[in-house]
């Protein structure tokens, strides 16, 4: 304790000693010996003490320190004397002037220039400014001439303990593993005082913990903490709130002090193996679960977390291991049993299943705390559903031959329902697989019969689905595919491959092979086809050819002599019987076409007509018919040109342009009458040189010569437009070389003042029931006609 008191006296007396020793000497002892409150740079000092002492040496100045100290923060009534300057030149006389510059001169430092007293006239701060240079400088205060060369010097702030420490960083948190020994680093933490580390004790720090004990210790110099208990749990206690505490002074009385909080958490280690919340699971699943289907779910609880509560599971034990298989659920971390295989109630009704969960990451360090691992039994109970009938095979294949008789059966399926209780099962055929309906089942025993007769050479195979269905409920359907194959019957005569034309030269040797033929049967036997050919009875002794059958199940047909000519016979029929090896056998005859061509002397045929006979020598028939067809469609150019100006020439009436036909083949416009010139013109109506004599029409061809009747006299160009009409009407109907119709003898005159007046009954006044038809007649047969359907129309209404 006097130690402590003593330390604590030295650090409170040590500032105001320094600024005793630093002060007091300049104010007291500069009476004393002026020679050592000598400015620097005082020549005149210098001169008088070498008189005197007869010394060749500068004299000691008054000042010999550069340095001048206050405390901070001093603050009293009046202002701080910091130090004195003084010159041995001054002889007291207040000649004298003492002029401060630099830092703070003038405003926080002040001198009196009589005596030279420094004053500090403001608190310092030592934080803020910690020193400031000045420059002194004596000059005569009459003539302001400097007596000495300036001088600098430093006043430096003595630092007091007035600022705490301060955790900058805080606060902070840490992590540390659970379990870990005493002494684990933990971090570190960090505190800054403002005050001056190389002056006294005020930068001095220590640390220490007011909360956290015990669990955690800090070094007082370093700030290093540590875990201080031994195997501290998570699973206890997680996080850990700590209070850290920097005290200045080296941690003794009188010291300021700063805390921070640090939140330390203990992370997870795999200390804590996996356990089931219970040893005995009992589940139920229907006999008809699908494959892969989850029935239950088991738990082992870890009270570690994350990568460490992970468990994997396994079936180890029970009479289900093959039936079974046991998943993780990666979320929930769950154990899922799921069916690998069809359950059957019938043959077995429960299961009993060994299961284990073990941690996948194990901690080396904790393996003596035992196994990580745990096992639970599982019992699974299956419980009877109502299954579907089930086929005695899962697929069918029948064979029936392609004259197989109708109803016959062609084979069975069979069924049964697997359940405890089991139903009467009815057979169908699904007929969306057989559209065509050739085949029948029996809906009690499931045999299958042909409805229709079957064709090999049409269809090999036919796929049809059997429907099998409970009779007390009809939802538990089962299906089955069978496939039915025709066999082949020796149905199908053989016949030529393809429809043959074989070429004979003319200057063909005997022997010469004409032409290979091949037949094919639409039949498949076993063994492959084998035909036999053969002429016909009455063809076998024929003069012109022969047949030779090959190996390869074809045939030749060869020429017996040479000699043959165009134009003695142009073209052989040989007729030949081709048979199969079937049973029966079947036979047909083909007739192959031989035409007698002229050929060149390597053998190429060049052409098998008679007609080509003729032609000169080099020129082929294709040349020929190339030239001829140029020369046709040149001609038929020519005509269609010729025809096309002719008919653009002249008119349809030869000897006059204006005849009445040419200009109202086609006029179906209403106009105005006589006095609108612009939609027709009425002269050309009256043209009395076309009434003179007969005019040949050109739109037709006559067949028959018509003799011309007497024309009309000519009429004046007052004539009656109604007349006219009517006798060419008469012309054209007893006319025998006129078509059925005659779109030119319409002559649908309307206007004003006309006799016929207007066709149209689009400025009718009345209604169709008013009008009368009967004048109809008048105008020639087809209007009479018109009239009288017009009429027959108008009785049917009324009736």
């Amino acid at each position: 304790m006097p130690e402590r008191l003593t330390e604590m006296l030295m650090d409170t007396w040590t500032p105001l000693i320094i600024l005793w020793i630093t002060v007091l000497p300049s104010i007291y002892m500069a009476p004393m010996n002026q020679s050592q409150v000598l400015p620097s740079g005082s020549s005149t000092g210098l001169k008088r003490l070498n008189e005197e002492q007869r010394v060749l040496h500068r004299s000691k100045r008054g000042w010999v320190w550069n340095q001048m100290f206050v405390l901070e923060e001093f603050s009293g009534p009046e202002p701080i004397l910091v130090g004195r300057l003084h010159t041995d030149l001054d002889p007291g006389s207040s000649k004298i002037k003492y002029i401060l510059s630099g830092d703070g001169a003038g405003t926080i430092f002040v001198i009196n220039d009589k005596t030279g007293d420094i004053h500090a006239m403001k608190r310092l701060d030592r934080e803020e400014k910690a020193e400031y240079t000045l420059t002194a400088q004596a000059v005569d205060r009459d003539t302001n001439q400097p007596l000495e060369p300036p001088s600098e010097f430093i006043i430096k702030v003595q630092d007091i303990n007035d600022n705490a420490p301060e955790f900058v960083e805080g606060p902070y948190h840490a992590t540390v593993p659970e379990m870990s020994v005493v002494g684990t680093f933990v971090t570190k933490v960090t505190a800054t005082d403002a005050d001056d580390p190389v002056y006294g004790n005020s930068a001095k720090l220590v640390y220490s913990i007011l909360e956290g004990q015990p669990y955690f210790s800090i070094e007082p110099h370093t700030a290093i903490i540590k875990t201080a208990l031994p195997n501290m749990d998570r699973e206890a206690k997680e996080e850990y709130f700590v209070v850290i505490q920097a005290k200045d002074m080296g941690g003794h009385m009188g010291g300021l002090s700063g805390t921070t909080t640090v939140t330390i958490t203990l992370s997870d280690v795999n200390d804590n193996p996996p356990k089931f919340a219970q040893s005995l699971y009992h589940f139920s699943v229907m006999e008809d679960v699908a494959l892969g289907e989850p029935i239950g779910r088991v738990k082992a609880n870890d009270l570690d977390i994350g990568e460490n509560a992970k468990s994997s599971y396994d079936i180890i034990e029970g009479d289900g291991m093959d039936v079974f298989e046991i998943t993780t659920d990666a979320q929930t971390q769950d154990g899922v049993i799921r069916v690998r295989k069809p359950l059957d109630f019938e043959s077995k009704k429960s299961y009993t299943l060994k299961v284990e969960a073990a941690n996948i990451h194990i901690d080396p360090r904790f393996l003596s705390g035992g196994p990580f691992k745990d096992t639970a039994t599982v019992k699974i109970v299956v419980e009877d559903a109502d299954e579907p009938p089930v086929f005695s095979s899962p697929t069918y294949l029948l064979e029936v031959h392609e004259n197989a008789a109708l109803n016959s059966v062609l084979g069975q399926v069979t069924a049964h329902d697997p359940d405890v209780s089991s139903s009467p099962i009815r057979f169908s055929i699904d007929r969306h697989t057989d559209l065509e309906r050739q085949f029948n089942i029996n809906a009690e025993d499931g045999k299958i019969t042909l409805a229709t007769p079957l064709d090999r050479e049409t269809s090999t195979w036919h796929n049809i689905t059997i429907v099998a269905t409970e009779t007390r409920n009809h939802s538990q359907v089962s299906r089955v595919p069978v496939a039915i194959k025709v066999l082949d019957v020796n149905d199908n005569a053989p016949e030529f491959a393809s429809e043959h034309e074989a070429f004979l030269c003319e200057n063909g040797k005997p022997g010469q092979v004409i032409q290979i033929v091949s037949a094919v049967d639409k039949d498949d036997p076993k063994n492959g086809h084998y035909f036999l050919y053969s002429l016909l009875p009455e063809m076998v002794n024929n003069p012109n050819f022969t047949i030779k059958k090959n190996e390869d199940n074809t045939l030749s047909i060869l020429a017996k002599h040479s000699g043959f000519s165009r134009q003695k016979q142009e073209v052989y029929l040989l007729p030949i019987v081709i048979s199969d090896s079937g049973t029966p056998p079947m036979s047909s005859t083909g007739t192959l076409t031989i035409r007698v061509c002229g050929c060149s002397s390597d053998g190429t045929v060049q052409s098998c007509n008679a007609e080509a006979y003729v032609l000169p020598i080099g020129l082929s028939m294709g040349a020929l018919i190339a030239i001829l067809a140029c020369i046709i469609l040149l001609l038929v150019i020519v005509v269609l040109f010729v025809t096309l100006r002719r008919h653009k020439n002249e008119p349809l009436i030869i000897k006059d342009d204006e005849d009445v036909r040419e200009n109202i083949i086609r006029y179906d416009d209403e106009g105005g009458g006589e006095e609108d010139t612009e939609a027709f013109d009425i002269a050309t109506l009256q043209n009395p040189d076309g009434i003179n004599g007969f005019l040949p029409r050109k739109d037709i061809k006559p067949d028959l010569q018509f003799m011309p009747r007497q024309g009309l006299a000519p009429v004046p160009n007052g004539v009656d437009v109604d007349e006219f009409i009517n006798v060419r009407l008469h012309e054209a109907d007893n006319d025998p070389t006129a078509p059925p119709y005659d779109s030119i003898q319409i002559y649908g005159y309307e206007g004003k003042g006309s006799a016929a007046g207007s066709l149209s009954s689009l400025e009718s006044s009345t209604s169709d029931s008013d009008q009368n038809f009967d004048y109809l007649s008048e105008w020639g047969p087809r209007f009479k006609r018109l009239g009288e359907l017009y009429s027959v129309g108008e009785s049917d209404k009324e009736t």
